[in-house]
């Protein structure tokens, strides 16, 4: 029996955690061995074929996108309607994660918070992620994978194309056949997605076995019933709703995406794969999967404004710190506008949780408590985010639909 491939990364997840859970308990030494030449190999070049697309990926299908858009009306209107998508989707996100919080409080559970000591990065403010966007060397921006500033000058650069029409048409035919020769790539390299996946899961579950679970599992459970909530009813009703699409196809269209979501904690690097099943499972129009997905792989982070909405209000119970209702209107402000800076790449959320945390007076130590499961979370919130940017594609297109069936009617309708 010929399996596809969601199958085979799905069997590749269940026998990555199962070994490595195995091997931990059984043989932490055969473990450390076989993670330091099999697993760990194994997972770093599915990682490093995928990341070696992304940039060029982003560049191309932001390019086209753009460009293939034409009117900057049309533009205009398909940026305006993704933004309000992202930005209300990721306040519902964060006021769910804040809810459940105060519901379950998993952090009056009597932790320790002895040698709780964590060493934060700076995170970037506000104004400077706002003004950062603008590249000042866009070649710069791509060595250093800035993926605003990229985005930023990928739709410079399409808008030109647009606006120039026959006088720019060859670098319009260069820029198409770049796309696809890196969606050809894509197809080349999901082959190996199962076995990369395997590598992946068995190396990181091997790595921390039950024990961080256990410990916070608690916190660990309300961020995933977070998660489910905001996938399955927020993005569920906006494809029912809005799209007028069945859910329960959509989820199990865009299912693939999500298994390499899982295995890679990365929405940038599942960039191409998602981009990939919403063209063809989900229908949705080329220009607009080239400008929407790159968009939300960037700045929608629904995921990551949970696991900070719980994170936020774990700490603050683990010290006993009252927050005020001012205070958690500061949570949600700052964690909406941390994920429109927060770099689509493993682990950067926990930066990200730092700003939040420093926001309302809470010690930026406490983050020390979740790291330990912060990489299962990981997992599961990406694949959240990646689910968010092909609900706003399919209902982008949904709506355009909708918009140039009215259109014509409109103008006949004024003569």
């Amino acid at each position: 029996m010929k399996l596809n491939l969601t199958t085979k990364i799905f069997i590749g997840l269940i026998l990555g955690a199962t070994i490595g859970l195995i091997l931990h308990f059984t043989s932490p030494d055969l473990f450390d061995t076989m993670d330091a030449y099999f697993f760990g190999p194994l997972g770093t070049i599915f990682l490093n074929l995928i990341k070696m697309l992304v940039i060029p990926i982003v560049f191309f299908s932001i390019t086209l996108g753009t460009a293939s858009l034409g009117d900057p009306k049309k533009l205009g209107r398909i940026g305006g309607k993704a933004l309000g998508f992202f930005l209300v989707t990721t306040t519902v996100a964060i006021t769910i994660a804040l809810s459940l919080a105060y519901i379950f409080q998993p952090g009056n559970t009597g932790i320790d918070t002895t040698g709780a000591e964590y060493e934060t990065t700076a995170a970037p403010s506000v104004v400077d992620t706002f003004t950062g966007i603008i590249p000042t060397n866009p070649i710069q921006s791509m060595v250093d994978g800035n993926m605003l500033q990229i985005i930023a000058f990928s739709m410079f650069i399409g808008f030109a194309l647009a606006m120039l029409g026959k006088k720019a048409e060859n670098v319009y035919r260069f820029v198409e056949q770049g796309n696809e020769i890196m969606m050809y790539l894509v197809n080349i390299i999901m082959k190996f997605a199962p076995y990369g996946a395997f590598g992946l899961l068995a190396s990181a579950i091997g790595r921390m076995g039950l024990d961080g679970a256990r410990a916070m599992g608690s916190y660990m459970i309300v961020v995933l019933v977070a998660l489910l909530i905001h996938a399955i009813v927020t993005y569920g009703s906006a494809v029912m709703f809005i799209a007028k699409r069945n859910p329960f196809t959509f989820f199990k269209d865009f299912f693939p995406a999500m298994t390499v979501a899982f295995s890679t904690s990365s929405s940038s690097s599942t960039l191409p794969i998602s981009m990939k099943t919403a063209q063809e499972k989900l229908r949705v129009p080329e220009p607009i999967s080239s400008f929407v997905q790159p968009l939300g792989a960037t700045i929608n982070m629904d995921g990551t404004a949970i696991m900070q909405g719980v994170a936020t209000i774990f700490i603050a119970q683990v010290y006993s710190t009252e927050l005020s209702f001012t205070q958690l209107l500061m949570v949600v402000l700052t964690a909406v506008l941390a994920s429109i800076g927060t770099a689509g790449v493993p682990g950067v959320g926990l930066i990200m949780l730092a700003m939040v945390l420093n926001q309302v007076s809470l010690p930026v130590e406490g983050i020390a408590l979740i790291i330990g499961i912060d990489r299962l979370l990981d997992m599961a919130r990406t694949a959240v985010n990646i689910t968010g940017d092909a609900a706003c594609a399919v209902v982008i297109t949904e709506t355009e639909q909708k918009h140039e069936t009215e259109a014509p009617l409109q103008e006949s309708a004024s003569y």
